[in-house]
């Protein structure tokens, strides 16, 4: 078996799993498939790719970009999920400026949002080859 050809689980933590669940499930749209022995909530993504949460203490998140999905229309989706509460981030420092909340950058543009617990998730969309 080769690590190439293997699904991926991704594995973020959380303080709080009730709400944790609430912002995954109801305003990101994502598959809840239950709860593991230690308490993880679990999350069915494309490809056979699993979203863990796990439960752990204030202070274990990551400052960088977590998980990202690409989609076929940042715009659009930008969309739907702010009409579902989600906030996206804006960003003005060097090398990384977005304009209503996407950057555009070599090849693909993107938008960033973050979770409960401040985990920063990101949606981006590949440039159209021509």
């Amino acid at each position: 078996m080769s690590l190439a050809s293997s699904a991926v689980s991704t594995l973020l933590p959380v303080t709080d799993t009730g709400r944790a669940k609430e912002f995954y499930s109801d305003r990101l749209g994502l598959p809840f498939q239950g709860t593991n022995g230690e308490g993880s909530l679990m999350y069915e993504l494309s490809g056979g790719t699993t979203l863990m949460l796990l439960p752990r203490e204030a202070g274990t998140q990551n400052p960088s970009t977590a998980l990202t999905w690409e989609v076929a229309d940042l715009r659009s989706e930008i969309s739907e999920l702010e009409g579902r509460g989600v906030v996206f981030e804006d960003y003005d420092v060097p090398g990384l400026k977005t304009v209503d909340h996407i950057a555009e950058m070599d090849g693909e543009r993107a938008a960033w949002f973050l979770d409960p617990d401040r985990n920063v998730l990101c949606i981006h969309e590949m440039a159209a080859s021509g």
